[in-house]
């Protein structure tokens, strides 16, 4: 056992001297410091299927007409991510929170993203919500998928395709769209601290290869 301890020991100290390791260490996520955004829009009517009815979320009701909601606006480093970061900043309140839930389907999401993601962007709520607000706002999202009637199968690529045609600021090397259980989940977009268009890093390009990708039409 004590030889099995030793090897596991030997192993890690290895791990620890190889680069980009570090990139995993706790000890970095201090609020502030890192190195562009991701942010990512998710389509509502497919998270509402994979998850949301099954929970019974309001985000879900008939009354509303989400499309591609704000998931978040994450921190992010060139490869890897801090998150739940110590930050001076006092929590949102419930009236910011509620306010976000226009683009973000409800509260309780913009409460978990500040406490996850915003922590780490060295913003105040107020700040971190604006900000996710104007990224949100400069994003065309392509006004053809409100017109689905059902639901339907569709290339991960042709959603790609949709997005930089809408947003000639974009590259390919800026966005990605990822999918879940067959459905499309988010297209995500990758951002300087300014908001402007960056290459993402290879952890954060993971493009969905599905060519028969389900997405339903907004409720």
């Amino acid at each position: 056992m004590r030889r099995f301890l030793l090897a596991i020991a030997t192993v890690i100290s290895g791990l620890a001297s190889l680069p980009g390791y570090a990139d995993s260490d706790r000890s970095r996520e201090v609020a502030g410091e890192f190195d562009y955004y991701v942010l990512s829009l998710s389509w509502s009517p497919n998270w509402c299927a994979i998850e949301g009815d099954a929970r019974g979320s309001d985000q879900c009701d008939s009354r509303h007409d989400h499309g591609w909601t704000l998931h978040g606006l994450w921190p992010q480093y060139h490869r890897g991510w801090p998150d739940f970061c110590n930050t001076a900043e006092a929590p949102p309140s419930r009236r910011q929170t509620a306010e976000m839930a226009d683009i973000m389907g409800s509260p309780g999401l913009a409460w978990h993203q500040w406490k996850k993601h915003g922590s780490c962007s060295g913003l105040s709520p107020a700040q971190y919500f604006s900000l996710s607000r104007e990224a949100y706002g400069q994003i065309t999202r392509p006004a053809i998928f409100r017109k689905l009637d059902k639901l339907v199968k569709l290339p991960a690529s042709l959603v790609e395709e949709a997005f930089l045609k809408e947003n000639p600021q974009l590259s390919r090397d800026s966005l990605t769209i990822t999918c879940r259980d067959g459905h499309i989940q988010e297209a995500r977009i990758c951002l300087s601290r300014s908001l402007d268009p960056v290459p993402c890093g290879r952890d954060v390009i993971r493009d969905c290869t599905l060519k028969d990708a389900l997405f339903a039409p907004v409720r």
